[in-house]
């Protein structure tokens, strides 16, 4: 990461460093916040993230350990902060300093410093943590390099993943459009005992009735008349391996009957032919339709939604995933980089909390175009809030819900008033019962000025 890109955070009782550091970073990075009391350290990053913490070994504070900067940089890992820590000591604690590095700091300055020396340490840093956080998120590399999700909702995916993707179990996969249920089917196959055989995809919901049974089922020569030639169909095809039926919710009553007869019977009937062909698939469902309304009898088969969802997935919209914004964003940025031939792109602050403030109708999708036109359109290596334009399509289809939420707007702030209040100003718990991040929350708060 490039430090004029960084948010950094400076911890240190000395009015005198703070001052310092704040003023040789004021032109050197993005965002520079800083604190006189360690103890609020909690607090604060619970409200936001930051790339690098610069924190003092030694404070005045309440906590009187000895070697009160291990003491808080063991907290800030105790709070799964990904942020890289640089140690803050004098000549006096290098033994201390180099203990902390043990502890999990990214480096460590002695006082007096160079400034050159300083903004070299923390560019060092930067880059270190970035590879680091790229290479360890958990169950990314895992399954796809292409599956990207630092958040908490896509860690739980990647976990559920690994789980069943060895089985043979049928998978069922929901979400709104845009959110990568192909992927995912993909990387199910990618990581099961079938890896080495076939992965077909069908979009189930753009066959017609005519067309369903002869590219599912296959047919045999003069079946009907534009079938000049035999012709495997893709339960065929996929035998030995997966087949992923997409937009299984789209797909007729009358569709439905025959493919619960195939997957009862694992045999399928080739069109014009009267011979049983078993076949041994495993099979990956996906629709962007929510449960709910599959299991509505008058739009779907109870007893085929039992037979396709064996294990469920549920993949989240990126609105639900706000840690992995900037990440995913990042990750596209160097794909067309690449293949536009651009050089290495960055992103101003102000491109940066625009693309953090978006809902994305549209979800990864949605992003990924965007970042696609940004780069492309782009005069330099750096976008800005003006490079970053959303889809209008997106734009257009929620312009209505937009008036909606005009109306409800007042609505909304007297909930979070009152969850807020029945919680005792407790953010977390109340962020939890309305249904929200932390970091929504705090949206919603400064949007009403509350």
């Amino acid at each position: 990461m490039n430090l004029k890109n960084a948010s950094i955070l400076i911890v240190d009782d000395d009015t005198d460093v703070l001052t310092a550091v704040r003023l040789l970073l004021k032109t050197e990075a993005a965002d520079v916040v800083t604190e006189k009391n360690p103890e609020n350290l909690r607090s604060i990053l619970q409200k936001r993230s930051f790339d690098l913490v610069l924190l003092d070994m030694n404070f005045t504070s309440s906590i009187n350990t000895g070697n009160e900067g291990i003491f808080w940089l063991n907290k800030i890992r105790e709070m799964g902060c990904k942020s890289a820590v640089i140690m803050i000591t004098a000549y006096g604690d290098i033994d201390l300093a180099v203990k902390s590095l043990k502890e999990g700091a990214a480096d460590f300055v002695v006082k007096p410093w160079h400034n050159e020396k300083l903004l070299q340490t923390m560019k060092d840093a930067l880059q270190k943590s970035q590879k680091k956080n790229e290479g360890s998120l958990n169950y990314t590399n895992k399954l796809d390099a292409s599956i990207i999700g630092k958040s908490e909702v896509m860690q739980q995916i990647f976990h559920k993943t690994e789980k069943i993707a060895p089985t043979d179990a049928n998978i069922l996969i929901l979400g709104e459009n845009g959110t990568g249920k192909d992927l995912i089917a993909k990387a199910i196959h990618d990581h099961s005992m079938r890896k080495d055989g076939p992965f077909v995809k069908v979009d189930v919901g753009a066959l017609t009735e005519s067309l369903f049974e002869s590219e599912l089922f296959g047919h045999k020569k003069g079946a009907f008349t534009d079938a000049r030639e035999d012709r495997t169909g893709r339960f065929e095809a996929a035998s030995g391996g997966t087949l992923f039926l997409d937009e299984i919710g789209n797909i007729t009553l009358q569709q439905q009957a025959k493919l619960l007869t195939v997957l009862q019977n694992r045999t399928i009937t080739r069109l014009g032919s009267n011979e049983q062909i078993p076949v041994d698939i495993r099979l990956i469902c996906a629709t962007n339709l929510p449960l709910s309304e599959l299991a509505n009898e008058h739009r779907f088969r109870k007893d085929l939604v039992y037979r396709i969802n064996t294990v469920e997935l549920t993949m989240p919209p990126l609105r639900k995933r706000e840690e992995d914004v900037i990440l995913l964003a990042r990750h596209f940025a160097n794909i067309y980089a690449t293949k536009y031939l651009k050089p290495t792109i960055e992103f101003d602050p102000k491109a940066l909390e625009k693309l953090r403030s978006y809902s994305y109708p549209g979800n990864v999708r949605e992003l990924q175009y965007s970042i696609e036109r940004a780069v492309i359109m782009a005069e330099g290596s750096v976008l800005t809030e003006q490079d970053i334009i959303f889809s209008p399509l997106e734009n257009a289809e929620t312009k209505q819900e937009e008036d909606d939420d005009l109306k409800l707007s007042t609505i909304e702030k007297n909930t979070i008033l009152r969850v807020i209040e029945k919680n005792q100003g407790n953010i977390t718990k109340a962020a939890k019962e309305l249904g929200l991040t932390r970091t929504a929350l705090y949206r919603r708060l400064s949007k009403y000025d509350i």
